[in-house]
């Protein structure tokens, strides 16, 4: 995934609803674009900090090995100083990045004669 070299803002920007709305004409049906699209990043980031974590699991557990993991605490702090899901959603929707299509907009391939 690509949201490690993502443009993202990592705080909240006032956007302008004119803007968001103007590519679907709708701001609710564009705020579900984004708002699926952000799901689908924090289920991918959720997945991949898993993975690295896992590395780093043990069966037993003793209080010194927790306290002495600094690779584990400093993958933790690179992911949370990632920007949000919703901010990287919000600007690939912006930059026109994110392809939706609306199935009730479509029209339907049959012909009247």
């Amino acid at each position: 995934m690509d949201f490690k070299k993502t443009n993202a803002p990592i705080t909240t920007v006032t956007r302008n609803l004119n803007d968001l709305s103007a590519e679907t004409g709708n701001i609710y049906e564009s705020v579900v674009i984004m708002g699926k699209r952000a799901n689908q990043i924090a289920s991918a980031m959720k997945d991949e900090i898993s993975k690295k974590l896992q590395e780093f699991s043990s069966t037993n557990d003793n209080l010194e090995e927790v306290f002495e993991n600094d690779e584990q605490i400093q993958i933790s702090r690179y992911y949370e100083r990632l920007p949000k899901p919703t901010l990287i959603a919000t600007q690939e929707f912006v930059d026109g990045k994110i392809y939706a299509r609306n199935p009730a907009k479509q029209p339907t391939s049959e012909a009247i004669y």
